[in-house]
């Protein structure tokens, strides 16, 4: 019996000729998007996702110009020559010719093989698949990705870790997607051949949808989804840039209409196109060895971003100075300016302390942006060169303003939402929990020691994007290793950084350990999985902070 299945027949690539002619024709006023419409039958694949140990759910798409009834088979073969549990799914135009399908009563720990049949006989790809274990287990395997920005490059992380064939589930960390038009993000330069962006920027359903069906035309993407289980959560551009409850920074009510339309939309699309349930957060129990958590912290509870330009910009040093200190002992340290909310806040706290009662060495927290404290030294500005776009530059000068009186940097990511994260930490420190918290959305990689006034809390592995261009595309006058330098010399908490390359994580765990191995592509440009190096990082368990390196 094989378990791995094979390639699905080639994908046929919309070229940039047949997408412009597709755009003319919507122009008609077609709600459904055309780069959907296009083709019959299965048309995206198959994936899988919220696995239990018991449980998991089915996705595919079967597009047909109607209602179509689908038959799922679940198969312990990749022949199916013994299906253990069968059912339908309906895929429909109301949900854009989406289908999915919870499937029970499997056994924990196990891969099995499925499929969809359509009414007509044809058959999707197989997929793949696996439940969650229970009880005594020597390790588990995640492949964890964030920030794949199509325009960009290939999706070569994805290519590596279908290819490598030796992880248990792959995580999703957000930014699945961007929803910008095409030119915006990557520019008309930046983007490469080939990689044909949708016109117009994701604000409707049918525009939602539109990106999802490009994105997921990818042939690599296709393949880690027929391959894994996967956990997904939403991070900004599933959305729009920078969102936040009540609205976006890349989101005009003006010109674009009201922020709960779009939010409303962005979040039907990606519950239709992808294998997620309905609800925002949750757990995932693996066997004696961790319990997965999934964070939410975008569209829910979050509080708008602060912005320290709006506080320092254009006043002279000292004042700046003045000005950002009455910032930071007042506004920036806010009980009520939140990322999760009280409602999630309570549930992890919670689930943090079930999960030690359970006596599992690890509680793995995935979210979204980063948890560690980043501030900018101001070694960063030495050489900055005196044409640097404006909004570079005045960004830069204030963070390193910031950074003299011990201000972080990135108001968009935990660092902005300092009473949260404390909260955040004093629950962990409250359970006893030994935390691994995995992050994505700064297209960079990090790893910190996280502490609360001197006590451990854990360890935070954040990934590297998967295409989208880090901070060697802003800072071009610092090589990337002065520059991880400079960071790290800058901020205790953090024990490595790497700073240009592309890549995902695999991480491991063991009763004794979690190591994270970041794994780097020699490019995005070109198609292949070659690697051009790793770099790993383990905490041991009850320990709480990194090995030595």
């Amino acid at each position: 019996m094989s378990m791995y299945p094979p390639e699905p027949a080639a994908i046929a690539h919309t070229s940039r000729r047949t997408a412009l002619k597709l755009a003319a024709l919507g122009m008609a006023g077609l709600s459904v998007p055309l780069l959907a419409q296009a083709p019959k039958g299965f048309t995206h694949g198959v994936a899988s996702g919220e696995p239990g140990a018991h449980r998991v759910l089915l996705w595919t798409r079967y597009h047909s110009g109607g209602e179509a009834m689908l038959r799922w088979e679940m198969a312990s073969d990749d022949a199916f020559a013994h299906v253990v549990v069968h059912g339908q799914a309906l895929a429909s135009p109301n949900s854009d010719s989406c289908a999915k399908a919870y499937v029970t009563g499997l056994a924990p720990g196990r891969w099995y093989h499925y499929r969809f049949i359509a009414p007509d006989g044809s058959k999707s790809v197989t997929g793949r698949t696996r439940t969650l274990p229970v009880g005594k287990l020597a390790k588990f395997r995640m492949a964890v990705f964030s920030c794949s920005n199509l325009g960009f490059g290939w999706f070569n992380a994805y290519a590596h870790a279908a290819e490598n064939n030796d992880f248990d589930l792959a995580v999703h960390l957000g930014d699945y997607f961007y929803e910008y038009k095409r030119g915006d993000y990557p520019s008309v330069k930046q983007t490469l051949e080939g990689r044909v962006l949708p016109i117009d920027e994701a604000v409707t359903l049918a525009g939602y949808r539109e990106r999802h069906a490009t994105y997921r035309a990818d042939p690599d993407l296709q393949r880690l989804h027929q391959l894994l289980p996967m956990v997904l959560m939403w991070d900004d551009h599933e959305s729009a840039n920078d969102s936040y409850r009540d609205g976006a920074e890349n989101h005009d009510p003006a010109t674009e209409g009201p922020w709960t339309l779009r939010k409303a939309a962005a979040r039907r699309a990606y519950r239709e196109w992808l294998p997620v349930s309905d609800h925002d957060w949750g757990t995932y129990e693996i066997g004696n060895l961790a319990t997965l958590f999934k964070l939410e912290s975008r569209l829910t509870a979050r509080t708008k971003q602060l912005d320290m330009i709006d506080v320092a910009k254009g006043l002279p040093e000292d004042q700046a100075e003045a000005a950002l200190v009455r910032f930071r002992d007042g506004t920036w340290r806010d009980p009520a300016h939140t990322l999760l909310g009280a409602a999630q806040e309570g549930w992890l706290a919670g689930a943090l302390k079930a999960s030690v009662r359970a006596r599992k060495p690890w509680q793995v927290v995935a979210q979204q942006i980063v948890m560690g404290s980043i501030a900018m030294g101001p070694d960063v500005t030495a050489g900055m060169p005196g044409n640097t776009v404006s909004y570079i530059k005045d960004r830069l000068v204030v963070d390193v303003e910031a950074g003299k009186v011990d201000l972080p940097l990135n108001m968009d990511a935990w660092d902005g939402y300092p009473a949260a994260r404390d909260r955040l930490f004093k629950a962990s420190l409250g359970a006893d929990a030994n935390l691994v918290v995995l992050s994505g959305d700064s297209h960079n990689a990090w790893a910190f020691d996280l502490d609360r006034k001197g006590a451990r809390v854990g360890v935070e592995m954040a990934g590297t994007s998967v295409t989208s261009p880090g901070a060697e595309s802003s800072i071009r006058w610092m090589k990337p290793d002065e520059l991880a330098r400079a960071t790290m010399a800058r901020n205790p908490q953090l024990k490595w950084c790497d700073m240009s390359q592309r890549g995902y994580m695999a991480v491991e765990l063991t009763l004794a350990s979690a190591t994270s191995e970041f794994r780097f592509l020699t490019t995005v440009r070109q198609r292949g999985t070659a690697l051009s190096g790793t770099k790993r990082m383990t905490v041991l368990a009850g320990q709480r902070k990194f090995e030595s390196t």
